[in-house]
C-alpha cells in the first residue's frame, strides 16, 4: 500500500454545510417564482379574464340598469355582423401585406449590414431608429410625409414633373397601401436586429469550406445561410404576423380607420365599439374572437417547430 492511497483513505472529505446543492422544492419554489407570477396573474390574466366574462354579458356605458347574463348572443350577433368580418380581413391583408415585405427587406438589409464594410456600425445604429420611436410620433411624421398640400412625397412627385400629387391618406384605394408602407418602415428594424442576431451565429468556416468547393453567393445563402437562419426567422415571421394583427396606435393616428372603413383593422372596430358607441360586452366578444385566432396561430407555428425539432 502506498502513502498516497494511505493518505486518500485517511484525509476524509469536509462535510456539506447544510442546504448547499439542494434546489428549491414545493413551497421554496413557488416563493420564488411569485414576484414574477403576481403581475402576469394581476395585468395579464386578471383582465383577460375578465373581458371573456364581460362578452357574455350585456354591460354598456352609461346603463343605470344593472349588467344581466346574456349567454352567447353577443357573439351570435358577431356572427351575422359584417363591418366586423370586413375589418377582419383588412387585418389579415394588413398584416400579411407588412410582415412579408418588412422580412424580405429586413433579409437583405441584415445580409449587408453583416458583412465587413465600411461604417458598418454607423449603418446599424442608424437601421434601428424607427424601432426607437413610439408609434405615435411614427404616425404623425408619416402624417406630415402624406400631407396632399405641403407633404414631401407630394412635393417630390410635383418637382419630377409626374403629377400633382394626390391625397394618400384620404383616397379609397390608397389608404392601405400607403397605411402598409408605414408599417412595413415602422417595424422592420426589430427584424433586421433578430436576422442579424442569427447571420451572427452562423459559423465562418462553414462559408469558406463552400466557397472553396467552388459556391456561388446564392448556393452560399441557400446551403449554409439559410438552414441555420430558418429557426430565426420562422419566429420572428410569426410573431410579426401576430403583432401586426394586433395593430393599433400607428392606424389610428395616421387614418383613425378610415376612409369609408378601408384601414379599419380589428382592434380599432372593437375599440370604437367600447369607447364611442359604450358596447362594451359587444366589443369583449369582439376581442375573445381575436384572441382565439391569435393562439390558434401560436399553436399551430408551435407544433410546426416541435415536429421540426423531431425531425432534426
Amino acid at each position: 500500500m502506498t502513502l498516497a492511497t494511505v493518505t486518500k483513505r485517511s484525509v476524509k472529505s469536509p462535510p456539506r454545510p447544510a442546504g448547499r446543492g439542494r434546489t428549491p422544492t414545493g413551497q421554496g419554489a413557488w416563493f420564488l417564482v411569485l414576484p414574477a407570477l403576481l403581475p402576469i396573474l394581476v395585468l395579464s390574466v386578471g383582465p383577460l379574464l375578465y373581458g371573456i366574462a364581460l362578452a357574455f354579458t350585456d354591460s354598456q356605458s352609461g346603463r343605470t340598469a344593472p349588467t344581466q347574463w346574456i349567454g352567447t348572443l353577443n357573439f351570435q350577433d358577431l356572427v351575422h355582423d359584417t363591418l366586423f368580418w370586413d375589418s377582419f380581413r383588412i387585418g389579415l391583408l394588413w398584416a400579411v401585406g407588412v410582415t412579408v415585405p418588412q422580412f424580405l427587406l429586413a433579409l437583405g438589409l441584415a445580409l449587408l449590414l453583416n458583412q465587413d464594410l465600411k461604417l458598418r456600425w454607423p449603418a446599424r445604429a442608424l437601421a434601428i431608429i424607427p424601432w426607437a420611436m413610439p408609434e405615435v410620433v411614427v404616425g404623425i411624421m408619416w402624417r406630415l410625409v402624406y400631407n396632399p398640400d405641403a407633404g414631401i412625397l407630394n412635393e417630390t412627385i410635383r418637382d419630377l414633373g409626374l403629377g400633382d400629387g394626390r391625397d394618400w391618406l384620404s383616397g379609397l384605394s390608397t389608404a392601405l397601401p400607403a397605411v402598409i408602407v408605414v408599417g412595413v418602415w415602422a417595424g422592420m428594424p426589430q427584424t433586421t436586429v433578430a436576422l442579424l442576431a442569427g447571420l451572427q451565429n452562423t459559423p465562418r468556416e462553414l462559408h469558406e469550406a463552400a466557397a472553396m468547393d467552388g459556391a456561388g453567393a446564392w448556393r452560399r445563402f441557400l446551403n449554409v445561410t439559410w438552414p441555420a437562419l430558418r429557426p430565426v426567422a420562422l419566429a420572428i415571421t410569426a410573431l410579426n404576423l401576430i403583432w401586426n394583427f394586433n395593430s393599433f396606435a400607428l392606424v389610428y393616428v395616421l387614418t383613425n380607420g378610415g376612409p369609408g372603413g378601408r384601414t379599419r383593422l380589428p382592434m380599432l372596430f372593437a375599440y370604437e365599439e367600447a369607447f364611442r358607441y359604450g358596447q362594451f360586452g359587444y366589443a369583449a366578444a369582439m376581442g375573445c374572437v381575436l384572441v382565439a385566432v391569435i393562439s390558434v396561430l401560436l399553436a399551430v407555428f408551435l407544433v410546426g417547430r416541435l415536429k421540426g425539432g423531431e425531425d432534426a
